[in-house]
């Protein structure tokens, strides 16, 4: 038989040959089956089905990541923290803790974080008992239960099916948010747009707290609140539903911002009830100057359902799997949000999850679905009584009353997605609702018309990290995933129990080979994010994490710096400030010094960058500034804190640290002054372009310390509580010296007073005995910045008058400030470019030029220059010679964060049977700096302690086990 090929009158082009798969075999299509689901995703999709509220794995808007343990008796708990080695950021090693003496209510089924800072954690088991614990001190600890559920029934129908906890006080008044994006791009520039999210009423009366609800089975809400004045955790209830049968037990609920309450129960009924909270005090709009501290609450909890449904299908099926998908997994209550698009408000949403996933032995060939239901709750139009009825009324000389306003639920149209959604969550204040799914994918879609976004790169108009080319890759099995705050990462918890964290990576592009529109766009999406979350005070790690991706790219961190300054309109221009309290509280300019210390520092013992090892003084000096003031300033009872030897030992040596970082860059520009080079650079004009490469090369940033007037400003406050330290040590000498001189033996001062007399000499001995004087150093810096304010005036004066010049030719009633806001912008220019290591503008060359020739030198003639050559400056961790710092990891020497003296990992010995004990570090997962973390401390040290929540960076502080000592 000859080929149809071999037929010579068939052309190419006009043979086709159309063989259907399915003749291949037979007229049945071919059936492939889907991968069975495991028995684990079997186990915990009939965990969601039966009890609402068992999520095992929570991620805490302060950087805690705490998860049940497989054996449901124990929490462990982790954080992402950058490698001490090398800065690259991963996932902890679990810590577990059993912060319980008992399980009696069966194992741990749920996990709530409380949206403030205090990161309160709601620990409930099998039995809906409520414990709750506080990691305000160490990320991975808890300190002891703020709440114990010992004395909590142990009955199965308090099972709790669905938990909320109140939002934290709006950071703006008149109850709204602000959501900075989207980023708009014009031009090579993006613009950032403002928009209100609105914040829905209760709060707590304390902005520091929250409240706790809890719904179980039968139909109870508890609320679990904070007394005002005590901190006591206290409970309110109140019946939502009366069960009287199996058939009306609660499955499923949730509650929104307003108190309304949405439940699911066996009987496939979705029914919502009003919850009207009454603290039983003042509204908080009558109380002028916030909540009095001595005002008790007693709140009162009322109810009444208000709308009801069925969460069945109904009329035609929406899918042919929904006669097998009887059952809930999921249900979520979004609050009513305003559209600033439209200028409307849409209704609460109810969310609802039905799964389904085929059983192995089935013949049939089924997929894997699952249907989202949503529905809206409305309020029905008014009813209007028919004027018969009204003139029957006005006969009987009654008054008829209008009807009351009426809610109804809403169904809308179902979606259909061929997954397992295991958890919703709802993120962006409201505004977005984010799916996780089994496979490790999640999926974003809009509060509002509940279609997906983010999901492709769109730089011109940037509403998250997503569609700036970052993207998810999270692994293909999995039972549970927490989304970080950020959306720049999130954990997972996969099928053979391990905990996993994967950050969002940018594929849009190789990042060393962006193009200019890329970068600008990564630029814009760091900046939105990193605005959004100051504006909440949440934690920012895993978006540095993101960030040290483009490390390699030249100036990132400036670039980035520079863009959060303009978006943020951060001060950076102190030169005229005063007074240091404002600069000391400018916790924007800290987040920009964190940045930069970040990317500055590759790990310990290596070199830092010249911007990051400026930042990182910064903050160091921002951190003493902020202890002696509270060591000063506190009072606890009958003492303060300088009553305490510890506390004053602790100054002391924070003394020590900060007259060393004088003597160093006194050191620094001495060395400057003799450089023959650098002079010559200076002198001429027309190479004073060279002079900040050539102070880049040799890694010198003394003479940008002292350009830059925040860090200038710092260096000013330091010596001036330094000074009234100096002073204070001298009056408590004299006191103790003539204690010691008295004839009566009884008011010769005691052991403590020994030790309070030997800690404010050892203080003396620092600020009476440094190697460069603290008031001289201070006048020098005053006479540096009066002559920066009067270049500045001369410089920019007639860039003033222009503008506003320019602005009335163009409107003739333009403001008067005009010429002012020229100056403080061409200023504020000036000040961040050297606060980002850049070259200090020509305006200020003939400043500088007279400040080496003057004032330094005079200042030169005061001190001893080969002292200060010779000194040791260890304590700084400022040496860059690789040599030095090879040995100083060799002897494994760190220096403390707090007390500013070196250690190393040791042993002390404690207890009655002299047994041997490590002591405990504490490390900062953002920076790795280390202080130890004392077990047993008197009330004053842990008063100061207490403001040292967070390293001096801002990252928070982790306790780190025996193994971790050494890294």
């Amino acid at each position: 038989m000859p080929l149809i090929l071999d037929n010579p009158m068939a052309a190419a082009g006009d043979m086709q040959v159309d063989i259907g798969v399915d003749d291949l075999f037979g007229d049945a299509p071919l059936a492939l089956q889907n991968r069975p689901p495991s028995k684990r995703l079997l186990l915990r999709l009939s965990e969601l089905r039966s009890r609402g509220s068992c999520q095992g794995l929570a991620w805490s808007k302060t950087g805690s990541i705490a998860s049940i343990a497989p054996d449901g008796r124990s929490l462990e708990l982790r954080y992402i923290r950058a490698d001490p080695k090398d800065a690259t950021w991963g996932l902890s090693e679990p810590t577990t803790c059993t912060p319980w003496q008992n399980l009696a209510g069966g194992p741990i089924v749920h996990l709530a974080w409380a949206p403030t800072q205090g990161s309160e954690l709601a620990i409930i088991d099998a039995v809906g008992r409520v414990l709750m614990v506080n990691f305000g001190t160490n990320v991975n600890t808890p300190s002891p239960a703020a709440r114990s559920w010992d004395k909590d029934p142990l009955d199965d129908t308090n099972a709790v099916v669905g938990t909320y906890w109140l939002p934290s006080y709006p950071a703006h008044r008149g109850q709204a948010n602000h959501l900075h994006a989207p980023a708009v791009k014009e031009g090579n520039n993006y613009n950032y747009e403002h928009s209100i999210v609105v914040s829905h009423p209760p709060y707590h009366p304390n902005p520091a707290k929250s409240a706790f609800f809890c719904i179980t089975t039968v139909g109870l809400l508890k609320m679990f609140w904070a007394q005002n004045i005590t901190s006591k955790i206290e409970e309110s209830s109140l019946e939502l539903e009366s069960v009287t049968s199996s058939d009306d037990l609660i499955t499923h609920a949730a509650m929104v911002s307003d108190t309304r309450v949405a439940m699911a129960t066996s009987s496939k009924q979705l029914q919502v009830v009003q919850v009207v909270l009454n603290w039983g005090m003042p509204s908080q709009e009558n109380m002028k100057g916030g909540l009095p501290q001595n005002q008790t609450l007693n709140p009162s909890l009322m109810g009444r359902p208000v709308a009801i449904s069925t969460w069945l299908p109904g009329g035609p099926s929406e899918s042919h799997l929904d006669a097998a998908m009887t059952r809930l997994s999921l249900l979520e209550f979004i609050p009513t949000t305003f559209d600033s698009a439209s200028r409307t408000w849409h209704p609460p949403l109810v969310v609802t999850v039905r799964s389904f996933v085929p059983t192995p032995d089935t013949p049939y060939n089924q997929e894997t679905q699952s249907v989202i239901d949503t529905w809206e709750v409305i309020l029905n139009q008014d009813q209007t009584m028919h004027h018969a009825f009204e003139n029957l009324g006005s006969r009987r000389n009654s008054t008829g009353s209008s009807p009351s306003v009426t809610q109804r639920l809403k169904r809308l149209d179902p979606i259909i997605v061929n997954k397992i959604i295991i958890g919703i969550t709802v993120v962006r204040m409201g505004t977005v609702v984010c799916f996780s799914y089994s496979d490790g994918t999640v999926e974003y879609r809009d509060r509002i018309t509940m279609n997906e976004v983010w999901t492709a790169p769109k730089l011109d108009r940037i509403n998250s990290v997503h569609e700036a080319g970052f993207t998810h890759s999270g692994e293909p099995s999995c039972l549970q995933t927490a989304v970080s705050p950020t959306l720049f990462s999130l954990v997972q918890m996969c099928e053979d129990g391990k905990i996993k964290w994967h950050g969002v990576n940018y594929t849009l592009s190789d990042p060393a080979s962006m193009d200019d529109a890329q970068y600008r766009g990564v630029i814009a999406a760091l900046t939105m994010s990193t605005a959004q979350l100051a504006a909440t005070q949440s934690n920012v790690d895993d978006i540095l994490a993101t960030a040290r991706q483009f490390i390699g790219k030249e100036r990132f961190a400036q670039d980035w710096v520079t863009e959060i300054v303009r978006m943020m309109r951060i001060a950076v221009d102190y030169s005229e400030e005063a007074h240091h309290d404002a600069l000391v509280r400018n916790q924007l300019l800290q987040m920009c010094f964190s940045t930069l210390s970040h990317f500055g520092w590759n790990g310990n013992f290596q070199p830092r960058a010249f911007s990051g090892k400026m930042a990182m003084f910064a903050l160091n000096l921002r951190n003493i500034v902020i202890l002696i003031t509270i060591a000063s300033n506190g009072h606890m009872k009958e003492r303060t804190p300088l009553d305490e030897p510890e506390v004053v030992d602790a100054l002391a040596t924070c003394c020590k640290w900060s007259i060393d970082l004088l003597c160093w860059i006194t050191d620094s520009l001495f060395c400057l002054l003799d450089d023959q080079k650098f002079q010559d650079l200076l002198k001429q004009p027309s190479q004073y372009a060279n002079m900040n490469p050539y102070l880049h090369s040799k890694n010198d940033i003394s003479l940008h310390m002292v350009l830059s007037s925040p860090i200038r400003g710092l260096l000013s406050a330091v010596c001036r509580r330094m000074a009234h330290l100096h002073h204070v040590s001298q009056r408590a000498i004299s006191y103790y010296e003539a204690r010691n001189l008295s004839s009566d033996p009884n008011s010769r001062p005691s052991g403590s007073s020994l030790a309070l007399h030997q800690a404010y000499r050892k203080m003396l001995g620092y600020t009476s005995s440094a190697l460069v004087n603290v008031n001289d150093f201070e006048q020098l810096l005053g006479s540096l910045s009066k002559s920066i304010r009067q270049q500045y005036t001369e410089s920019f004066g007639e860039l003033g008058k222009r503008a506003a010049a320019e602005a009335v030719k163009k409107n003739p009633n333009a403001p008067k400030n005009i010429a002012e806001e020229a100056v403080k912008r061409a200023q504020s220019h000036c000040e961040l470019t050297m606060l980002l290591a850049g070259s200090p503008p020509s305006t200020l060359a003939q400043v500088i030029h007279r400040f080496f020739t003057n004032d330094l030198t005079a200042f030169r003639a005061q001190c001893d220059p080969a002292s200060l050559f010779f000194a040791n400056y260890d304590i700084l961790e400022v040496d860059d010679d690789p040599k030095l710092l090879t040995s100083r990891k060799q002897r494994g020497v760190r220096v403390d964060l707090f007390k500013r003296v070196e250690i190393t990992p040791k042993k002390k010995t404690t207890g009655a049977a002299g047994e041997d004990m490590v002591v405990p570090w504490r490390r900062c997962v953002r920076c790795a700096s280390v202080m130890e973390d004392e077990a047993t401390m008197k009330p004053e040290l842990k008063f100061v302690l207490s403001q040292q929540r967070n390293c001096s960076c801002g990252g928070r502080l982790a306790l780190l086990g025996k193994d971790e000592l050494n890294e």
